[in-house]
């Protein structure tokens, strides 16, 4: 069993040194109540700017960035959340998860799908590929906020993927998407689904919460209300494999493009 903790918090906006001072109690909390692996929000230390020139930090070199490392090295916990990180060779920034271990690595995922609707993709550039990674003896994939609903992407993984890890700056008009969209990923995929939102206002939006932690049998296993907290669930690989052992679903899924429809004239 690993145990993970959720931590659903509040964001000064823009100002990721005082968000970063927020966080630290927040962290070290977390840690000191056993969790092995701490899961913030979508870009956690500055909320989700659009002004992506301003806020995006050098890989490995901003205030954010330096935060995870150095959370993970005090507290002996992996530490991760995402981050606007500038890119090499001049291309746009990108909305980065980092998780960062106790012993100095990080793994890194840049999101494939910016969110459109509110502009993103005009300031953030698209990931190209997906990432997964072991901590704990458990087989964790990252994805960020809009991720969550595209399936395919998380089918993609399933196989070789005990939990997925979704942060995000998820708006309170779609808050019941949100919970929703972790429950189906959940179910369809056989494994957890660990879902942090923030909380607060920023740039004109209002953040619920709502932070859920969902077993691979599609069961709420935690979750947080509309305000600053953390929650803790307890992870087992075993459980993974028990449910898809029950219930093989996973093994009748299978890659197909209908064909087109076919042409009709009225008569």
């Amino acid at each position: 069993m690993v145990r993970v903790a959720l931590v659903q918090h509040d964001v000064h906006f823009e100002d990721a040194a005082a968000t970063c001072a927020h966080l630290g109690p927040m962290v070290r909390a977390a840690a000191a109540d056993g969790a092995r692996l701490v899961v913030l929000t979508e870009m956690f230390a500055t909320g989700f700017s659009m002004a992506a020139d301003r806020v995006a930090e050098e890989p490995g070199e901003g205030t954010g960035s330096r935060f995870l490392s150095d959370m993970a090295a005090a507290t002996g916990s992996a530490v991760c959340g995402s981050l606007p990180v500038r890119a090499a060779g001049g291309a746009r920034p990108v909305n980065r998860f980092i998780c960062a271990f106790p012993d100095g690595r990080a793994v890194t995922y840049d999101k494939i799908h910016p969110f459109s609707y509110v502009g993103e993709d005009a300031h953030y550039s698209a990931g190209r590929s997906a990432v997964s990674f072991e901590w704990e003896g458990i087989r964790f994939s990252p994805f960020v906020c809009y991720d969550i609903r595209f399936a395919d992407a998380f089918w993609a993984l399933a196989d070789g993927t005990d939990c997925y890890l979704v942060v995000a700056n998820w708006p309170a008009p779609r808050q019941g998407h949100y919970r929703a969209l972790a429950m189906a990923r959940a179910i369809e995929n056989q494994a957890y689904v660990l879902a942090t939102n923030r909380v607060g206002s920023g740039d004109g939006l209002d953040y619920a919460g709502g932070s859920t932690a969902v077993g691979p049998f599609g069961e709420v296993l935690a979750e947080a209300g509309s305000t600053e907290e953390t929650v803790f669930v307890e992870l087992s690989r075993q459980r993974v494999r028990e449910v898809r052992a029950s219930y093989p679903f996973l093994a009748d899924r299978c890659s197909f493009s209908l064909p087109a429809p076919a042409s009709t004239v009225a008569g």
